[in-house]
């Protein structure tokens, strides 16, 4: 079965796609990517979205038309990545995240908009998605859904490892003898591209390269006030995201600590931030072995950061796993596609803090009837080419 993958991550810069064609035997899953692609958002439609995000005001009208507007640009996406391999036979869409409901240490609710109607409408394969609810429902977070596939990938490696995603907040599973744990660390990119675009120093948006930061230095009084957040010595699971993490955050422990500070040396602590706190848990955690994905593992200070405070364990890029460090999210969405058609469970529980597996999301007919496959019993392995 081919199965498309999409979502647009907390940095709510783009769309990720990739269609993965799956092949089962006996609970053995193999999967090869067949096309990967990351499409920007059109300018005016970021901005829009932007300025809807907590803890900006918006309205329930600019909500439904973001819901139709991102939708659309999801549905164009698909089919163009559709075309590109001839045609898929289903398509799980992440949609976009604009709030996550956690309340006294639990999750609520969550919201992601981009409605699959278009989607469905434009490629006309049946269409998955609000993936993360019904997990929710069961007691978990929600997040990190990539547990999921972390467990398969690291499943059968020696002593305790670990994959962590860097995308707009860093999450990470840690699979060990003692089973699985998953959860959110804190923000990973989503304070710094806050300030890059509040205080335009470049038109990309994010700190490409580390060039802004490079130019810094680290506040120490700041960093650690931005350490002694509450959040960071929660217990696992937990689960975060820009309600929590965002740019009047950042202002408001400026204002209170450092309120001279030069743009270039905040973007450099920010930076640390991001390589303390996830250190600090990998350290904390016994890892051995940890691979790293998503848009901060192309910044160079966090890499490198990670390595020197983690001298005796072995960071890799999460290619070596076999899921492309920029597309490895995507190739989610398309297993969780793959295990919502066949009945299977998409979820583990020690990964979210769910009470049991749950088969996630809802899904939308295509063109024709909806017609589900055999199902299957469970996945025990995964191999991604």
């Amino acid at each position: 079965m081919r199965v498309l993958g999409l979502l647009s991550g907390t940095s709510h810069d783009g769309i990720d796609v990739t269609v993965v064609d799956f092949v089962e035997k006996d609970g053995d899953l193999q999967g090869t990517v067949l096309h990967e692609d990351s499409v920007p958002y059109a300018p005016a439609l970021r901005a829009r979205l932007v300025a809807a995000l907590p803890p900006a005001p918006t309205t329930l009208a600019e909500v439904c038309e973001l819901d139709t507007l991102i939708g659309q640009a999801f549905a164009e996406v698909a089919a163009a990545a559709s075309d590109a391999v001839g045609g898929v036979d289903a398509v799980c869409t992440h949609g976009q995240t604009v709030f996550h409901w956690v309340a006294d240490g639990h999750a609520l609710g969550t919201l992601q908009i981009g409605q699959p109607a278009w989607i469905a409408e434009r490629v006309g394969a049946p269409v998955v998605s609000d993936v993360r609810i019904r997990d929710i429902t069961a007691g978990g977070h929600g997040a990190p859904l990539v547990s999921f596939l972390d467990e398969l990938l690291l499943r059968g490696r020696a002593g305790v490892s670990a994959a962590v995603n860097l995308g707009g907040i860093a999450n990470m599973t840690v699979v060990g003898p003692d089973g699985l744990s998953a959860y959110d660390i804190g923000p990973a990119n989503a304070l710094v591209d806050a300030v890059v675009v509040a205080e335009e120093l470049n038109e990309r948006g994010y700190d490409a390269d580390a060039a802004i930061a490079r130019t810094g230095t680290v506040d120490a009084a700041l960093l650690t006030a931005l350490l002694a957040d509450p959040y960071y010595a929660l217990a696992a699971p937990k689960s975060t995201g820009k309600e929590h993490f965002h740019l009047d955050y950042v202002r408001g422990h400026v204002d209170r600590v450092r309120p001279d500070i030069a743009a270039e040396d905040l973007v450099r602590t920010l930076t640390e931030l991001t390589v303390r706190t996830v250190a600090g848990d990998v350290r904390a955690a016994g890892i051995r072995f940890l691979a790293v994905s998503g848009g901060g593992c192309h910044n160079p200070l966090i890499m490198q950061g990670l390595r020197d405070a983690l001298p005796d364990i072995e960071v890799v890029l999460a290619d070596e796993l076999g899921a492309p460090v920029d597309s490895k999210e995507a190739i989610l969405f398309a297993l969780i596609g793959w295990c919502t058609m066949h009945g299977v469970a998409g979820v583990t529980p020690g990964g979210t803090g769910a009470r049991e597996p749950r088969i996630l999301g809802t899904i939308t007919p295509g063109a024709g009837p909806l017609r589900m496959p055999d199902p299957v019993e469970r996945v025990r392995t995964l191999t991604l080419r």
